[in-house]
Formats: structure tokens, C-alpha cells, sequence
């Protein structure tokens, strides 16, 4: 609101919607209505925590990082590369290299994770046949196969249920948060709602100042926020009123949070100059190198569950010169962020989780329009998963020689999800709640899912 032209009075009255934006941001992610308060007070807990309660004492870990590779990630150059089968099918990254895991090779373009694989284990055989990003995208985060008219949370959502607000998380980050954008395609909460919806930094940590949605704002300092703050107090006569009132002092905690966020410690989580320019350098001074290395923070500060949506995999065209720009970037940053948390004692507690919705087709389309892509392909692919209580230095199944067909020990995305929720001591038939208070569990009966084979027990 202003008063005059060029002349600003009331600026924290939301002449540019900060103040709405951080309201918003609490709201949905920390829950801290006047409602939610005053329920806690009461002594209400929810089934999401007393099941939580129940199943801590089996729980290896207690927060995840997924490293989302949106657009699916050619599985021949990165972890399951196939020297033998030729040009058609390698290109020029036709020299895997060894890792410091005896027989285990990776692509070439990948010398900073080859000295890590102790620590991580490849799933060469995932499946689930599907080449649509959008159906295939679904099932690897849910675990469900669409079509039956509901939208089942991500593993995101279910972790923030059970291991954030509903049971316990007293954090004033969001226990669920993406760096920097939301995957997209479908609503990652699904049915259980806006409250469980991941937390979307916006911005580039990548830049000289990670310009966080809802916290920091472009421009303002924080002596100007703090100002803003005060001249609000000053124009809230209501309030001052009802001093004493306990839905207003509720709402009057939710302001105190906000604030926390925005000018206390709690936001300088996403503060990256914190650390040394020599932790910054290793990680990579890009978008990828330093979202991996504010995710280590975020799990530091007890965030449980962070993603990293990572863009630009969709290599239909031209895939030979985009994997030698990109592969060094992941290299770098995720051996940075598997390092950096074994040594800070956080990769026993944390899982890594790597991958996308599918691969890319083993045989190179070098045909036009292509001219060197590969396409979408469902039918086999590889993820990696590190820390959290999986082990590290394995192998599980293995395509054919050419990479197009699950030679041995078929994986599928239910098989992986249940192996996170296992370590992460969610029952698998814990209750989900439902808008319809339909009858909906973690996982679904065996009659109702996509295709499934065993449990990960050679990596648990």
C-alpha cells in the first residue's frame, strides 16, 4: 500500500505480496494455524504418530535425499555401461572405468563416484516398461499404478506424514522440501493434501545469493524486513486489543516462526557463504553441485526428506555433447555429497537415493532429426541408493549385453520404495488418511499393485 507517488509508508502492507507469500509458505508447510496449535495443546496425536512411535525402534534411517533425475537418465553412460556392444550402442563413452570396488565399473565420464561405490549400491535391473514420463514418472515415486481414479502421495509425502508435523517434526524448515521446483507432473501429496506438499525453494543456489521463496527476498534487507515488521505491529490495533486471546496469540506464534525463518537462525540454513569456498568448490559452483550441498545442510538441520530436481536428462538430441557438460556436474556434486556425509557421521542416518523415471534407449538414434539422441526406455534402467542402513559396494540383477532386456533379478519401483520405508520404519500397512476415509495403506494389497518381485535383502 502507498500513500503517495514514489513515496513508500506502508510497505510490509503487502504492496508487493512478501508478506502473503511467507504467511502462505508457513501455512502450508508448517501447518502452524491457529487450529494445528491449539490442537497440539490439547493433547490431540494423530495415527501418523503413534504408528511413527511404534516403528522407530526398527528405523535405520531418518532422512532421505533424492537426487530426481527429471527426464530419465541414460543408464548405458552412467552405471550400467556396455563397452562390448558397440558404437551403435556407446558412442564415443565406450571406456568404463573401475571403481574402488573390485569388478564393479561405471561410465567414464564418472572418476569422482568410481572412488566412492563402497559406499553406494547399483540397481542394474529396474523395469516397470513404461515410456511415458508422465505414467512412468507416477509409479516410481509412488509405487501405484494410475488409473484408478485416486492420486497416491509420493514417498516424499508418506515420509513427511510419518516422520514430519504429524509425528514429532518440531523443525521450523519444512520436513519436505525441493530444491529448487516441484517434479511437476502430478501433485506430489496426492490425496493427503496441502499440508504434506514439499516446500519449493525457488531461485539457484547456484547464484552469489540463493534467493529463497518465502525467506529472502531480492532487494530487501533485513533491517528494511524488520522495519516492515514493526510498522505492521504499530498499525494492529486489533491485536493489541485482544491481547490474551488464544486464537490470536496462536496466530501470533505463527507470526514468530515466520520471522524465525526469514531474519533467525532457522533460515540461515540456506545461507551457502556459511561455508568454506573450498567445500563450495568441490561440491561445483552450479545450480546441481550446490543444491547437493545445501541438501547435506537440510538433513543436518533435521529436514527429512529433500529432493533434488534435477532437469535437463530428456537427451533425444545431440546426448553425446550434453553427457560430457553434464556428467562431470553430477559426478562432482553427488561424490561431494556422499563424502561430505560420511565424514560428517550423517550417511549412516541418511539415504541417498539416485535416479529418474526410466533410462534411455540403448541403441543410439543417429538418424535425423536426432542426430545422436536416445529415447525414452522403461523396460530396464538403473538407480543407486547409498546410506541410511543399504549397503554399499553391491550390484543387484544385470541387463543383457546390450543393455535392452533385464537379464537377471528384475527390480520394480515398488520393490525399491518398500526397501526405503523399510529403513525408514514405516509399516508397509500402516493406514493412510483419506479425504473419503477409504481403507488406503502405505502400500497397496498385492492384488492392486504394479508388477513386484523380492525384497532388497541383498542390500539391507
Amino acid at each position: 500500500m502507498r500513500t503517495g507517488a514514489g513515496r513508500e509508508s506502508t510497505a510490509i502492507c503487502l504492496e508487493d505480496g512478501l508478506l502473503l507469500s511467507r504467511r502462505e509458505m508457513i501455512r502450508q508447510g508448517i501447518g502452524c494455524v491457529a487450529g494445528v496449535v491449539l490442537g497440539d495443546r490439547a493433547g490431540i496425536r494423530s495415527q501418523a504418530e503413534a504408528q511413527s512411535e511404534k516403528s522407530k525402534e526398527n528405523a535405520k534411517a531418518r532422512a532421505v535425499i533424492q537426487i530426481w533425475m527429471w527426464g530419465g537418465p541414460s543408464h548405458l553412460d552412467t552405471f550400467d555401461p556396455k563397452p562390448g556392444a558397440g558404437n551403435d550402442y556407446c558412442g564415443p563413452l565406450n571406456k568404463p572405468i573401475p571403481t574402488n570396488v573390485e569388478g564393479m565399473r561405471i561410465g567414464e565420464l564418472l572418476p569422482l563416484l568410481a572412488r566412492e561405490a563402497d559406499k553406494y549400491s547399483i540397481l542394474r535391473s529396474m523395469t516397470h516398461g513404461v515410456n511415458s514420463h508422465e505414467t512412468a514418472s507416477y509409479m516410481v515415486q509412488t509405487g501405484r499404478k494410475p488409473g484408478d481414479g485416486q492420486v497416491y502421495p509420493t514417498v516424499g509425502a508418506v515420509v513427511s506424514l510419518f516422520h514430519g508435523y504429524d509425528a514429532g517434526y518440531r523443525g521450523l524448515i519444512p520436513p519436505y522440501v525441493v530444491l529448487t521446483e516441484p517434479q511437476g507432473r502430478f501433485s506430489e501429496a496426492g490425496f493427503l493434501g496441502s499440508r504434506h506438499k514439499p516446500f519449493a525453494t525457488g531461485g539457484d543456489p547456484g547464484q552469489s545469493r540463493f534467493i529463497v521463496e518465502g525467506i529472502i527476498a531480492q532487494g530487501i534487507s533485513d533491517e528494511r524486513q524488520r522495519n516492515r515488521r514493526e510498522l505492521l505491529h504499530r498499525l494492529d490495533t486489533l491485536g493489541q486489543a485482544m491481547i490474551g486471546n488464544p486464537e490470536l496469540e496462536a496466530l501470533k506464534r505463527c507470526e514468530d516462526q515466520a520471522y524465525e525463518l526469514i531474519l533467525g537462525d532457522a533460515g540461515k540454513v540456506f545461507d551457502l557463504s556459511q561455508e568454506k569456498d573450498e567445500l563450495r568448490e568441490r561440491y561445483g559452483r552450479n545450480t546441481f553441485g550446490q543444491s547437493c550441498l545445501l541438501a547435506r545442510r537440510l538433513v543436518e538441520r533435521g529436514v527429512r526428506y529433500v529432493t533434488i530436481n534435477y532437469k535437463g536428462w530428456d537427451t533425444h538430441k545431440q546426448h553425446f555433447q550434453i553427457m560430457r557438460r553434464k556428467l562431470p556436474e553430477m559426478d562432482k556434486g553427488m561424490a561431494s555429497l556422499l563424502r561430505d556425509l560420511s565424514d560428517r557421521g550423517l550417511l549412516d542416518s541418511t539415504i541417498v537415493w539416485w535416479g529418474g523415471e526410466f533410462g534411455r534407449t540403448p541403441k543410439v538414434q543417429w538418424e535425423p532429426p536426432w542426430n545422436g539422441g536416445r529415447g525414452h526406455y522403461g523396460q530396464v534402467f538403473s538407480m543407486v541408493v547409498a546410506g541410511g542402513g543399504f549397503k554399499g559396494g553391491r550390484v543387484v540383477g544385470a541387463s543383457d549385453e546390450r543393455g535392452e532386456e533385464v537379464k537377471e533379478r528384475p527390480v520394480y519401483p515398488i520393490d525399491l520404495i518398500q526397501g526405503l520405508y523399510e529403513l525408514l520404519g514405516i509399516d508397509l500397512d500402516a493406514r493412510l488418511p483419506h479425504p473419503q476415509g477409504r481403507e488406503v495403506h502405505v502400500t497397496a494389497p498385492a492384488a492392486e499393485r504394479p508388477k513386484c518381485g523380492e525384497r532388497l535383502s541383498e542390500i539391507l
